[in-house]
């Protein structure tokens, strides 16, 4: 089974939650379990919030685009916005690097991002935008051999 849904809404931080709880309820029907919801929920919400923070300055004139995949295998993620773009992607997927010191924050979220998924590949440049694509499998879909 492949099935797709794409979304867009405006960069304000009300709309992190939406995006979080729209991307569970498309991959619900492929059964996850509650951890498995939990995980890709919290990569929705730090990818959103790193668009809103990080890409956008927390202008809310501006667009997040979300992209889901249920495949055979399990989900496929992409995460996009037309913000500032990220100068170093290594140095941002550090732990605790951050692009705003001046907040408290820790970090961007991208080894939170890495622990849940299972690849992870971002996709950055200045003042064009960032794209953060994931992919996860989820258990059900897993082999078992015996």
């Amino acid at each position: 089974m492949r099935n797709e849904m794409c979304l867009e809404f405006s960069s304000i931080s009300e709309n992190e939650a939406f995006a979080r709880v729209t991307v569970g309820s498309f991959i619900t029907q492929i059964d996850p379990t509650m951890d498995e919801l939990t995980e890709i929920k919290t990569v929705v919400s730090e990818a959103v919030t790193n668009s809103i923070i990080h890409g956008y300055n927390n202008d809310p004139n501006q667009k997040i685009f979300i992209s889901c995949t249920i495949t055979e295998d399990g989900i496929e993620l992409s995460i996009k916005d037309d913000g500032i773009g990220i100068g170093d992607v290594e140095e941002a997927r550090q732990p605790l690097y951050t692009s705003k010191p001046d907040m408290e924050r820790s970090g961007m979220g991208f080894t939170i991002i890495e622990n849940f998924m299972d690849t992870v590949e971002v996709i950055s440049l200045p003042n064009e935008g960032t794209t953060v694509h994931m992919t996860k499998q989820l258990a059900k879909t897993k082999s078992v051999c015996k």
